[in-house]
């Protein structure tokens, strides 16, 4: 192999076979592709041992993935049920899984995982650590945190989340600035926690270096994790949260260094009229790598609709230049999401991120948009189905209540607009209250 990263094909001139795929899907120029992958304005997230991955690219100019975290938990080990979910999210078309799992057999889930699924994988290593090495997280030293990361690249993961943004100057930051919710990160708590309770520097900032060898060996895509994002609309945009960026934008030109590709991961709650600032900031101060966003959640006060406050400031921030939006679910803030929580949080962002690529005019959008139109137009219900973006909702939807007359349905009936605008044009006569017509 004459290069060790996408990164560093690209810019060796090298043309690869992720490339290759990438291109097709997005029907984009592959020369254009391979300029971006070596600005680092778009990552193509493909371990070297994860050898079914069907290959998707995140970043400029594409469109806007979608990530369904999953994984086993303490309170639900069911490794079965959890990998049910998985090919769910598989055939709903989910581009990214996260393996989140923190507790029992995780090694298990994620090979049996990343055997699975064409999809990139990604994890959080720090979530692993603990129950890794049966210790307690005082106790885990920094080389033992770097071992964890080590056996996931060697496991196949696309892609690790790593918060080396909260290091002890971010750390003092935070502490001199109240938040209403502190540190909602899981991660970025438990790296903060460590970071206290041993007076020590994060091992991930203190041996980024180290980190970005095994990064560069196995191709793993650094996810670069917000460890300060609010988590509360009340704690957005404040101190802690814009020096996390700015350290995170010194990591980002360290990686591409190496030829690591990297993305940044962003907020959280925030308030809607501060979601364009927040994109163009992390666009700015991280050279324009892709930006991957959890919501943004814009009101804290709909617990069990989660999926809609942050498919609202998914849209918009899509529409601002993200590149990649991790799934919210309803059960968010509440439990670990079963299927059918999973199911509603996935359609709830693929439609998220199909709104924002229409407002980024990514090519093919708008055409599949244009395609419903003309299937309603034509009253052509079963086009209408085979292009929805959830066609068996929409199926039991019409069985349920089905019309009088077929070219209509049970809302308007004979007054459905466009079955009149259609007789209309073609200059024939409307009768609503005669049966046979």
């Amino acid at each position: 192999m004459k290069y060790t990263t996408q990164m560093d094909a690209a810019r060796k001139g090298i043309i690869t076979r992720e490339m290759e795929i990438v291109a097709k899907k997005e029907k984009m120029d592959v020369e254009v592709l391979r300029s971006l992958i070596a600005e680092g304005k778009v990552i193509i997230p493909a371990n070297k041992n994860h050898k079914n991955i069907d290959p998707e690219g995140v970043g400029e100019g594409l469109r806007t993935k979608i990530n369904v975290n999953l994984g086993i938990s303490k309170d639900c080990c069911d490794i079965d049920k959890e990998l049910e979910k998985v090919q769910t999210a598989i055939d709903m078309k989910a581009e990214a899984i996260m393996d989140l799992s923190s507790f029992g057999k995780t090694r298990e889930f994620r090979e049996r995982l990343v055997e699975m699924s064409p999809a990139m994988i990604g994890t959080v290593p720090v979530y692993d650590a603990v129950g890794f090495y049966d210790k307690e997280l005082k106790d885990i030293t920094a080389e033992e945190f770097l071992k964890v990361v080590k056996r996931h690249a060697e496991d196949g993961v696309d892609f690790v989340t790593i918060h080396a943004g909260i290091n002890r100057y971010t750390a003092e930051v935070f502490k001199r600035n109240k938040r209403l919710t502190n540190i909602v990160s899981r991660g970025g708590s438990l790296i903060y926690a460590w970071m206290e309770l041993n007076d020590k520097e994060n091992p991930f900032f203190e041996y980024f270096n180290e980190l970005l060898d095994i990064c560069e060996e196995y191709d793993v895509t650094l996810s670069l994790g917000d460890a300060c994002r609010p988590g509360s609309v009340n704690d957005a945009t404040d101190a802690s949260q814009i020096q996390e960026l700015l350290i995170l934008g010194e990591l980002t030109k360290r990686a591409w260094e190496r030829n690591v590709q990297v993305m940044i991961e962003g907020p959280g709650h925030m308030e809607i009229n501060e979601i364009a600032a927040n994109v163009m900031i992390e666009k700015k101060l991280c050279h324009g790598a892709p930006f991957y966003v959890l919501g943004p959640i814009v009101t804290d006060v709909a617990p069990g609709y989660d999926h809609i406050t942050s498919a609202i400031g998914g849209a918009l921030a899509a529409s601002h230049g993200v590149d990649f939006l991790c799934y919210v679910t309803p059960a968010e803030h509440l439990r670990l999401p079963n299927l059918e929580d999973m199911k509603e949080g996935i359609i709830a962002t693929r439609i998220a991120a199909h709104a924002g690529d229409l407002g980024k005019n990514i090519k093919g959008a708008k055409q599949w948009d244009d395609a419903m139109s003309k299937a309603r137009q034509e009253l052509d219900w079963e086009k209408m189905f085979e292009l929805a973006m959830d066609p068996e909702k929409a199926i039991r939807y019409r069985k349920e209540s089905l019309p009088a007359h077929e070219d209509s349905c049970t809302m308007c009936g004979k007054m459905c607009s466009m079955r009149n605008m259609n007789k209309v044009m073609e200059g024939k006569n409307i009768n609503i209250l005669r049966e046979d017509d």
